[in-house]
């Protein structure tokens, strides 16, 4: 893990938001997480917006969904987290020149790139995709002490009192939270709920993840009919 750590520190931050600043992406990837994509329509979308690879992105993680089918819920866990690792690292402000932009997964995969919460994002979507529960996923917000940042990944609970297994895009390695002793937790969330983190645990519930500021912006921007062009091209 220190390996990729240190290659992330040539960014200026692993991630730019505040506790403030965080919000939540909602619902599913489109009105239901198991509704059948139109999967041609995807490719040539993402095509002619971002270029040729990335509709091959989109065929590859159609792949994904498609080869997925039938496994249990951790070797999905698994799958998904080590397709999306693939993925670049990049800070927001350099890509879509704004500090805290929530990119769908649909951006993600059409731009090959982006930061921590892009890549929990696209995670936890495409688990939806898979019928993981929505009650099992939490996008969840730590501090990384060996970084001194602020940080986003997924935790997945097999069951309500589960120690959570951690998919970060720092350390590929799928591991429970007891063995993060780098990651700090302060709150986590889903299409639902909000909690507070007080330990490597579930939490403690605040409210509705509703009332979270990037809600409805990026429930908006769900699908392919209203993606964004980066600022900067990474291929």
């Amino acid at each position: 893990m220190k390996g990729r750590l240190i290659r992330q520190l040539t960014y200026k931050k692993v991630c730019q938001f505040t506790i403030v600043a965080l919000a939540l992406v909602a619902s599913c990837l489109y009105a239901s997480p198991t509704q059948k994509l139109n999967k041609e329509h995807i490719v040539s979308t993402l095509e002619s917006r971002y270029g040729e690879r990335a509709g091959k992105r989109a065929r590859a993680w159609f792949k994904v969904l498609d080869s997925a089918q039938g496994l249990s819920e951790r070797e999905k866990l698994t799958k998904v987290n080590n397709f999306f690792n693939l993925f670049r690292f990049v800070d927001d402000i350099k890509l879509w020149g704004e500090s805290n932009y929530w990119s769908t997964p649909m951006e993600f995969i059409g731009v090959n790139g982006g930061d921590c919460e892009d890549f929990s994002i696209a995670k936890y979507f495409t688990l939806l995709q898979l019928g993981i529960p929505e009650d099992k996923l939490r996008i969840t917000m730590v501090k990384a002490t060996t970084v001194n940042q602020y940080h986003m990944v997924l935790a997945y609970y097999e069951r309500p009192a589960s120690i959570p297994l951690v998919l970060d895009n720092l350390d590929r390695r799928i591991k429970p939270a007891t063995q993060r002793k780098d990651l700090l937790p302060v709150y986590s969330f889903n299409g639902r709920q909000l909690w507070l983190n007080k330990e490597k645990g579930r939490g403690v519930l605040a409210g509705s993840s509703k009332k979270l500021a990037k809600w409805n912006d990026l429930k908006y921007r769900l699908g392919v009919e209203r993606l964004r062009k980066p600022k900067l091209r990474l291929e």
